[in-house]
């Protein structure tokens, strides 16, 4: 059965929730436009929680009452909630991260989770084109508050999924020049962008839109590689290059960058000269082993101060006992409970967009990784400044 809501749908069902003292529907404004997006063809999953399959008269007709609707999914007009699985089935509606709406622009948001779902960048194992999908799929778990942190980030802001750029899987760089462009819309748009990746190569294009309206960004890069690489077979472009390209084109504020998690065989003894010689902070993995890393966080957020920062957060930073779905695993990595430290270390950061990246999710039938990566995403959210805290 047509899983569609067609604008004439649409108009019956605006026409009854305004009867009914709901003010839901396309010529509302903004606020209701999150919920029931643009009246411009038959749409799938503007509201991707909803548990109809054809049209709103059927809606009408007792599936779901109105009178559920705000309690279930909205905290109020100037809020996306995602649903409770108290009254919605985790399997129900379509696939956005965490349920959340699905919009088809930035404008109107505070932050987005946005998907590139990118893998030619890759030097080993490809598959990370699959990630943003099953980060969604397993973002289903997640629920709305953080009470390890007392985090309310969807009271605080108006999030939504802003669906996938649209890469060009046959050339890498016309790919970086859609995300870029993309981004550059999403900045212009005073929206933080989440993202759901997608190999590391994607770090580069994101950091050029926002430079340009931030300047020289400050780093903080989790990681088993530096990401520092010149070239490989001839091409100056790839995953293990990103932050020297950004380095070269003055992206970076290199006094604030730091990488966590580094690791790993080498061609040469000294494979983080160059990370260090541009300034960059550099923490081995074994510098991390069996302790918290609550006091390196504390001297990050000193050496970050108030000036923006972006968080780059790759997968294979973290063992791969507990994340092997990535395609340049290295062994000893961090756990998940430093992974967790390392983010709420950023609260109070002046945070401008993060993304977690190199998720290939055939190497892990478990989902574990995706479900790791989902979690990580929302723990990012809930340190954005001026998320509220109870």
């Amino acid at each position: 059965m047509e899983q569609f809501f067609s604008c004439h749908g649409r108009k019956l069902l605006q026409a009854s929730l305004w009867k009914d003292g709901l003010q839901l529907g396309a010529s509302l404004g903004p606020g209701p436009r999150r919920w029931l997006g643009f009246c411009r063809r038959p749409l799938i999953g503007t509201f991707p929680v909803l548990p109809w399959a054809c049209s709103a008269p059927r809606f009408l007709r007792g599936l779901l009452q109105l009178s559920d609707i705000p309690s279930r999914w909205a905290s109020g007009a100037a809020s996306n909630m995602p649903p409770s699985s108290e009254f919605v089935a985790r399997s129900v509606g379509v696939c956005t991260m965490m349920r959340l709406p699905l919009q088809s622009s930035p404008e109107g948001l505070d932050a987005a989770f946005v998907g590139v779902p990118l893998d030619i960048g890759t030097s080993n194992r490809p598959g990370t084109r699959f990630g943003p999908r099953r980060i969604r799929e397993e973002s289903v778990l997640l629920r709305t508050i953080n009470p390890s942190t007392g985090a309310l980030p969807f009271q605080s802001h108006l999030v939504a999924d802003i669906g996938d750029v649209d890469v060009n899987l046959y050339n890498l760089q016309d790919s970086c020049r859609r995300i870029r462009e993309a981004y550059q819309k999403i900045a212009a748009a005073n929206c933080i962008p989440l993202t759901l990746g997608g190999d590391h190569t994607i770090t580069y294009p994101i950091l050029q839109a926002l430079a340009e309206k931030h300047g020289p960004i400050g780093l903080l890069h989790v990681d088993a590689h530096t990401d520092t690489a010149d070239k490989a077979l001839g091409e100056k472009l790839y995953h293990g290059t990103p932050f020297r390209r950004c380095v070269e084109e003055g992206l970076l504020d290199c006094k604030r960058v730091v990488q966590i998690g580094i690791r790993g065989s080498s061609m040469t003894l000294n494979p983080y000269k160059y990370s260090r010689d541009q300034g960059f902070r550099v923490v081995l993995a074994e510098d991390c082993w069996l302790k918290s890393l609550v006091p390196l966080m504390g001297e990050v957020r000193q050496q970050m101060g108030k000036k923006p920062i972006y968080i780059s957060f790759d997968i294979d930073a973290l063992d791969p006992a507990y994340a092997p779905g990535t395609g340049t695993p290295e062994i000893a990595g961090l756990t998940p409970s430093q992974a967790l430290e390392i983010i709420r270390g950023c609260q109070g950061l002046n945070v401008v967009g993060c993304d977690l990246v190199e998720v290939a999710p055939m190497y892990d039938p478990s989902g574990n990784t995706a479900l790791l990566a989902a979690n990580l995403l929302f723990e990012m959210l809930c340190v954005l400044p001026k998320v509220k805290t109870a």
